[in-house]
């Protein structure tokens, strides 16, 4: 599957954005999928990740309240509403597609088999 992930901007803290990550090749439904942040100087980092029915969302602890995952099979597209941002969450974000069965470990980079090119997010104080 590959993955294209768009909507990044410069916002002012307290904005919002919303990521859309587009996919194609193989049913986009077949994949949990996650987004995944990387800022200057630092390793890239669990954001959020949802379950191949949505039936299950993790969020990581300094966006849980602000930020929500979305998917919409049809369309092959995931999302992440992203509010009340703060400078702090500035970085590039990319999604990714798990293949596996069960999504055991959501929070974890590895477990992640395709990714997208990112998307630039840059909140301004």
């Amino acid at each position: 599957v590959q993955l294209q992930a768009f909507g990044g901007g410069l916002v002012q803290a307290g904005g919002s954005l919303r990521l859309s990550c587009a996919a194609s090749g193989r049913p986009f439904n077949n994949y949990h999928t996650g987004w995944f942040r990387q800022a200057p100087g630092k390793v890239r980092e669990f954001v959020a990740a949802i379950s191949r029915n949505s039936r299950n969302t993790y969020y990581a602890d300094s966006v849980k309240g602000r930020f929500t995952i979305s998917r919409d099979n049809a369309k092959n597209a995931v999302y992440l509403q992203m509010n009340s941002l703060e400078p702090e969450d500035t970085a590039v974000y990319y999604c990714a597609a798990d293949r596996s069965y069960y999504n055991h470990y959501p929070d974890v980079l590895g477990e992640y088999d395709y990714w997208g090119q990112g998307t630039q997010v840059t909140v301004s104080s």
